[in-house]
């Protein structure tokens, strides 16, 4: 079994800055993805950023530049850096570990764009509950 937990949210104003951290305990792969995703009120959720075992890491487009992932040790706690945070980015924060193995990705996708493949689908394992970012007009 694979636990995560989220921490760090929190209310901050417009072009603000937060860090979250997960941190990953259990019978997990030190070696398979790693994900940020968020949902807004009355969006869908929306993946944000991912890192792979080697140090890639991908972005969604729309936080490029201003988000950064990285991790500590072993893959077991992950942060998520945000800078110039903006009112339409309020929503819950999840991350999420380890591939969902389809016959689509295993079949179609190539072993080195499966992390961000995952990440524009939401396809991943196991979820952490979330923590709550509020930004501030």
């Amino acid at each position: 079994q694979v636990h995560l937990a989220e921490s760090g949210g929190g209310s901050v104003q417009a072009g603000g800055f937060l860090r979250l951290s997960c941190d990953v305990s259990g019978n997990f792969d030190p070696m398979d993805c790693m994900g940020w995703f968020r949902q807004g009120p009355g969006k869908a959720r929306e993946g944000v950023a991912a890192l792979e075992h080697d140090g890639s890491r991908r972005y969604a487009a729309s936080v490029k530049g201003r988000f950064t992932i990285s991790r500590v040790g072993d893959n077991t706690r992950i942060y998520l850096e945000m800078y110039n945070l903006n009112p339409g980015e309020t929503g819950i924060y999840h991350c999420a570990h380890g591939l969902e193995q389809t016959e689509k990705m295993l079949r179609y996708i190539e072993p080195r764009d499966r992390c961000g493949w995952a990440l524009a689908r939401g396809h991943y394992t196991h979820w952490g509950r979330g923590t709550q970012v509020t930004v501030s007009a």
